[in-house]
């Protein structure tokens, strides 16, 4: 495996070998105008005005035409950039936010944020619960959530623009209740030994003080639950996205929406004693504007894989997986999209303003939204029942079949509820063992991944972006350590299993 360290020594980053300015005489194709060169003043000096003149005249020679003489193409990506980010979701623009937070010097990185979706109507972040917990089963998701939610407290203070208003992301402290069986009570308190152990206020809580803490609740078939005492439960996931792009972008970070179609790569091969292998560098990324047959190649040092489900086809596009079989080359970033529906219904008579995000022993979930007798809840299906990802059509029958049964049998008063609204959202799902891929690539040096939360990344996006950035600006993980995440765990075949995945 190629080190954090020593790959981040060789990418050339700007604090170590700044790039030329574009604009400079270093830069290739043809050479443009610099009207602030003293040699060049009196013969340009009125120019400009000149041409602004010309194509306001031409404009109101042609009433009602949207037509713009000599039109440049708005939101064009820069031709060289030390980070692409390809994916302007939450994890994506945390990455952004980071680096531009801990770069040595202002300015020192030049970081473009790509995104194929400008209305963000597909995106899993805005498509989300919104739920944030540390009940995992991992020492480095309960950290992760742990920051996450430090991060969130004071997020004003981290994500504040001046000028603007106060950020409000509409946080529910009301906690994570989790219900387990005879058969996963031993398992359930396994995991809150570990959660205290890393710093968690969670509280075991027999049948009896279930139902006198939630008289709602029916206990049959439940041995013992777990409650979030503090930094649990849910917020809005449109908020925590705009909060960490407006401030991007206040900082210098570039918003580009296209889609990135292939990559420019140069190679090389080594032999080691298995054979040889081919390490890959991108070179270039290629962008593809919106409704357009233009397209911007970017030159750049580093490329962040924040893709999501779609992660697995732009490594595909660096050539990730796509060798012989049984070989590094043919291992595949085991990232797929799976589609997931959240309901929305109304019971008058349901759980009050105590009502916590409540996860049943069959896995079926819901939470109260909002204050007029609304929750909001879903269930993953069993791998034999995963609908199609061709698209964000809702399958009804799911809830009527699936769901509302053990609604009811949890919540009795859910026998009358009626539902109002549904969507689908997709997970970026790691088939491998549900958890997140994080870091560079052993192959394509310059390729890192944030990818591969399985359905808990919103939650977990400030302390991954950071790990990130920590990642390409000091060569190693220094707030929380990631390796545990790595790519090298597809290689060993050694499972990161993650206990508590709702």
């Amino acid at each position: 495996m190629i080190r954090a360290a020593r790959l981040c020594r060789g990418l050339g980053l700007l604090r170590a070998r700044p790039l030329p300015d574009p604009a400079g005489d270093s830069a290739p194709g043809p050479r443009r105008l610099r009207t602030a060169q003293p040699q060049r003043r009196d013969l340009f000096s009125g120019l400009e005005k000149e041409i602004v003149k010309f194509r306001k005249k031409l404009k109101e020679s042609l009433p009602g035409s949207d037509w713009d003489p000599f039109g440049t193409t708005k939101g064009l990506p820069p031709e060289r950039a030390d980070v692409v980010i390809v994916g302007g979701g939450v994890m994506g623009w945390s990455v952004a936010y980071w680096l531009k937070v801990l770069e040595p010097k202002r300015d020192a990185l030049r970081v473009v944020v790509i995104e194929k979706d400008p209305t963000y109507s597909r995106a899993s972040t805005v498509l989300s619960a919104g739920g944030i917990r540390q009940q995992f089963s991992l020492p480095e998701n309960i950290q992760m959530s742990l920051y996450s939610a430090f991060f969130l407290r004071t997020i004003n203070e981290h994500l504040g623009v001046v000028n603007e208003p106060p950020i409000d992301i509409q946080f529910n402290p009301s906690g994570y209740l989790f219900l387990a069986s005879e058969d996963r009570a031993a398992v359930l308190e396994e995991n809150v030994n570990i959660q205290r152990a890393e710093g968690a206020e969670v509280s075991l809580l027999s049948p009896a003080q279930l139902k006198k803490k939630y008289p709602w609740i029916n206990t049959d078939g439940v041995a013992v639950a777990s409650y979030g005492l503090e930094n649990e439960g849910w917020f809005d996931p449109w908020s925590l996205l705009n909060a960490f792009r407006r401030k991007a972008m206040s900082m210098g970070v570039y918003q580009c929406f296209g889609e990135v179609i292939s990559f420019t790569l140069s190679s090389r091969e080594i032999t080691v004693p298995e054979g040889e292998l081919t390490f890959s560098r991108i070179n270039y990324v290629c962008v593809q504007m919106p409704n357009s047959l233009e397209y911007q190649p970017v030159e750049c040092s580093l490329v962040i894989n924040a893709a999501g489900p779609w992660s697995r086809k732009l490594a595909e596009m660096a050539g990730i997986g796509v060798g012989p079989p049984d070989t590094q080359e043919g291992i595949k970033l085991p990232v797929e999209p799976r589609k997931r529906y959240i309901f929305v219904w109304h019971c008058p008579d349901g759980p009050g303003l105590d009502c916590p995000m409540l996860v049943d022993t069959t896995g079926a979930y819901f939470r109260r939204e909002g204050m007029g007798g609304n929750y909001l809840g879903g269930l993953s299906p069993a791998e034999e029942e995963e609908p199609d990802i061709q698209d964000l059509e809702v399958d009804h029958n799911f809830f009527q079949e699936k769901i509302w049964p053990h609604l009811a049998q949890r919540v009795p008063v859910f026998e009358s509820l009626k539902v109002k609204s549904a969507w689908a959202g997709y997970y970026d799902y790691n088939t491998f063992d549900q958890n997140a891929v994080l870091g560079p690539h052993p192959l394509v040096e310059n390729m890192l991944f944030i990818t591969g939360f399985s359905g808990h990344g919103l939650q977990q996006s400030p302390a991954a972006g950071r790990a990130i950035a920590e990642l390409i600006l000091d060569g190693q993980f220094k707030t929380i350590n990631m390796e545990k995440f790595s790519f090298n765990r597809f290689l060993s075949g050694e499972q990161v299993l993650e206990r508590n995945i709702v």
